[in-house]
């Protein structure tokens, strides 16, 4: 028989997974739950869970025997009695309609009874820069989807199916929320098989490989390899603000690549030049050319058209004009 959960009172799963000791309180196996992690005492036979005996039952410290294989069941209960109670709860959570005061509570209880399985998992990521607060809470929606994804028709144990996606759910939060600059997820899983076929190929050429041997390796095309390789310098964005590594100079790195284009205003006139100068006539246009490009003098210039310098000079001054007033108009 399952073990009654009463809304009115804490449920025994919610009491055990706390691992908070209540004086006068019982858990699921019946055995008080002050009395210490590793007891199980089934007082009586109808209130046993499945794999208890109604004999006091001494079991050694689970976190002390935990192998890290596995995640370890919650504190105060041993891996055998976690695993049952769960599977009564879910037998329980099956027969209630969702919505429900009663469903919300055992669905709750599971969450409270399974976080030791988000733990686990999230001290995988120990390493990451994101608080661990952070990573648990991500894990924590994952052990809800599990939750109300399993069935136990399927013969599975809840903590095999649930740690593929309490993991990718966290996976997913670094996937979506770690990159500086959102790039496609195809580049993302691309950079990581770079990552891993790099290491692999340097240490057995005992060198770094070429873009074309990582190709090869990984039977992409070597620009898809470039496209990786750039990709991975979206990963990570370093601050304007922020004063360069190693260096003793008190200046910024905006300092340093931050100038005044002197030239920057003059792209404005170019552009605005341009379709005058285009309907200014063929000699008009080569004397312009000679003279501000070729920086020949109007003498020079004279002599390569077969005309005076004077004519020269009141041709340059008359397209001059005509370039000022055709700027002025338009401005």
């Amino acid at each position: 028989m399952s073990p009654r959960l009463d809304p009115a009172t804490p449920a025994d799963g919610a009491i055990l997974a706390t691992g908070a000791p209540t004086p006068g309180a019982t858990g699921a196996t019946g055995a008080p739950t002050g009395a210490g992690p590793g007891i199980a005492t089934a007082a009586d036979p109808a209130t046993a869970l499945p794999g208890t005996d109604t004999e006091t039952v001494t079991d050694p410290d689970p976190a002390s025997s935990w192998t890290g294989a596995e995640p370890p069941p919650p504190a105060g209960l041993g891996a055998v009695d976690a695993r049952a109670l769960s599977r009564t709860l879910f037998e329980r959570l099956a027969r209630l309609e969702e919505g429900t005061h009663e469903h919300a509570y055992v669905r709750n209880t599971l969450v409270e009874l399974n976080l030791s399985l988000v733990r686990f998992a999230a001290a995988r990521f120990r390493s990451r820069s994101e608080p661990m607060d952070d990573i648990v809470q991500v894990g924590t929606i994952g052990l809800i989807k599990a939750i109300d994804r399993f069935e136990l028709s399927r013969g599975v144990e809840f903590p095999t199916f649930a740690m593929p996606t309490v993991i990718g759910e966290i996976k997913r939060f670094f996937r979506d929320t770690t990159w500086s600059v959102r790039v496609p997820r195809r580049l993302q899983e691309l950079r990581l098989d770079l990552a891993r076929a790099g290491d692999e190929l340097t240490h057995r050429l005992d060198r770094s490989p070429t873009v074309a041997e990582l190709a090869a390796h990984l039977g992409v095309a070597e620009d898809e390899v470039v496209e990786g390789m750039a990709a991975g310098n979206a990963y990570t964005a370093g601050s304007l603000d922020a004063r360069p590594q190693g260096d003793d100079r008190d200046d910024t790195l905006n300092d340093r690549i931050g100038y005044e284009d002197s030239a920057l205003e003059g792209v404005e006139y170019i552009e605005s030049l341009k379709p005058l100068i285009a309907r200014l006539p063929a000699r008009d246009r080569r004397i312009l050319a000679l003279r501000f490009v070729g920086n020949m003098t109007q003498s020079d210039i004279g002599e390569e058209l077969g005309i005076s310098q004077m004519q020269v000079s009141r041709l340059l001054s008359r397209t001059l004009a005509r370039l000022r007033e055709g700027l002025t108009s338009e401005g």
